[in-house]
């Protein structure tokens, strides 16, 4: 759901443009704290969270990849706001979601560059919200289990797609630079929405199983999986010691995770890619059918004579290789900017935590 240039009006993309700006300050100042805590009573602790926020970063860009076919002539991809939102926490979410939309749009001429700040609001900011309190709330009256954990992922992930999908018609209601009828628009963006919405539910609960499966103690929004078993010692009740199932799995270190995130990143993004559906994804399709891309040709991205342009290098005339090493550039990029991103944030809060003392 990448907005292209001239979809929106520049007075609209400016204010969208201040209120992402707005959206990534908090969050910078919310990650320091969910990036810079103590591996204590589920706080993940930095040292652990800021590797797995770069992973995350990463992953996303590698699966946004990988459009999948939703219905006749239309695909639809990840947008992966509640996926970062579940494993990272939500202030870190969107500052993933963030760095992601940046390098596809600077390096991949993916979204428009006057159109980031609406993509971000729209992909990154809507979706975590909309996830992260939507799966609060059903973790509170679903098992305190991994079945639990999971089934609340789905649905979270779920809702967040038609949501964005809204966010964008409004936005759309108020700034769109073509005369079409806003009902309609909101109907064919939900139609089509829900169903890429099946498919992001899908590839989120899978993902948010499989680190519960290998390392519990690493997603964010599995902290305090089960309930303490209460003892009672001399007329007392008292927390026993936690069960050995929610104890970090030895299965898998937290750097044997990391390894083993990224070489499926490196995969999807350099292998599978080439496979992915080639029909137009959801905003496109309805851009197309409804006339709200009748402007968009008058613009040129500034970025399209990028040597990454179109998820392609330029200079290789073989399309499998040149799609797969964009892809794999793409992810090492971004596991790099991420990552850099998220170590700076931690150090701030404990130069801060420092000063303080």
């Amino acid at each position: 759901m990448h907005v292209p240039d001239g979809f929106i009006n520049a007075p609209v993309s400016a204010v969208a443009g201040v209120v992402a700006a707005g959206a990534v300050a908090l969050s910078l100042r919310g990650a320091r704290k969910e990036l810079g805590g103590t591996p204590q009573a589920g706080d993940l602790g930095g040292e652990r969270l800021a590797p797995l926020a770069g992973l995350v970063a990463a992953f996303v860009f590698a699966v946004q990849m990988l459009n999948f076919p939703v219905a006749a002539g239309t695909s639809g991809h990840l947008l992966g706001g509640a996926l970062a939102a579940i494993l990272v926490g939500p202030w870190t979410g969107v500052l993933c979601i963030a760095v992601v939309l940046l390098m596809q749009g600077v390096l991949f001429a993916d979204g428009g560059l006057t159109a980031l700040g609406v993509n971000i609001v729209v992909m990154g900011v809507v979706t975590v919200v909309v996830a992260h309190f939507l799966f609060r709330g059903l973790r509170a009256v679903l098992p305190r289990t991994r079945g639990g954990v999971t089934a609340a992922s789905f649905v979270a992930a779920l809702v967040s797609v038609p949501a964005s999908a809204a966010a964008f018609t409004l936005l759309y209601a108020i700034g769109g630079t073509t005369d079409v009828p806003i009902g309609k628009v909101l109907t064919a963006m939900l139609g089509v929405h829900v169903l890429i919405g099946i498919g992001e539910a899908a590839i989120t609960a899978l993902t948010v199983g499989a680190v519960l499966a290998v390392r519990p103690d690493l997603v964010y929004g599995a902290r305090g999986l089960t309930a303490p078993l209460k003892l009672r010692v001399d007329g007392e009740l008292v927390d026993a010691a936690p069960a050995e199932t929610e104890a970090p799995a030895a299965a898998g270190s937290p750097r044997k995770v990391w390894i083993g995130g990224v070489v499926t990143a490196l995969v999807l993004a350099g292998v599978v890619s080439f496979y992915a559906s080639a029909s137009p994804d959801g905003l496109e399709k309805v851009a197309a059918d409804q006339g709200i891309d009748a402007k968009a040709e008058e613009y040129e991205h500034a970025t399209a004579d990028s040597p990454l342009a179109d998820y392609g290098v330029q200079g290789i005339d073989s399309a499998r290789l040149s799609g797969g090493l964009a892809g794999v550039i793409g992810v090492a990029l971004t596991l790099a900017a991420g990552t850099g991103a998220f170590w700076a944030v931690r150090r701030r809060r404990a130069a801060d935590s420092g000063a303080r003392l």
